[in-house]
């Protein structure tokens, strides 16, 4: 991964290459610590919080279906482009970063510096 930097304490990191992810998956990434998942839906790519709230399961294992994503561990859903929690056992939102393609890469937008 590479870095941008960018003001107000964000920057842009290069993620993945985008014909990496196929339309209707995921992977993770790990940056300083943090897991990010970033999904391809139809050609469009968004990026969360990499780890479900409610239980430690990595949600790019999950399953996806249309915008939502089903945590593989209980099968709460989150909806993707939001983060917000749509069915037990999730209650809590997932983190969402800001993403762009370019030079053929996602970029995500993270906080602190490079």
């Amino acid at each position: 991964m590479t870095a941008e930097a960018t003001t107000e304490g964000m920057h842009w990191i290069q993620a993945i290459r985008v014909d990496s992810l196929p339309a209707g998956d995921a992977t993770r990434i790990e940056h300083k610590g943090s897991c990010i998942a970033i999904f391809n839906l139809g050609g469009r790519f968004y990026a969360t919080a990499g780890v479900c709230t409610h239980a430690h399961a990595f949600l790019s294992e999950g399953y996806i279906d249309g915008q939502t994503i089903e945590c593989p561990l209980h099968q709460g859903l989150f909806h993707i482009p939001t983060g917000m929690p749509l069915s037990p056992p999730v209650t809590e939102r997932l983190k969402t970063y800001e993403t762009k393609v370019a030079d053929g890469h996602v970029h995500v937008l993270v906080e602190g510096g490079e």
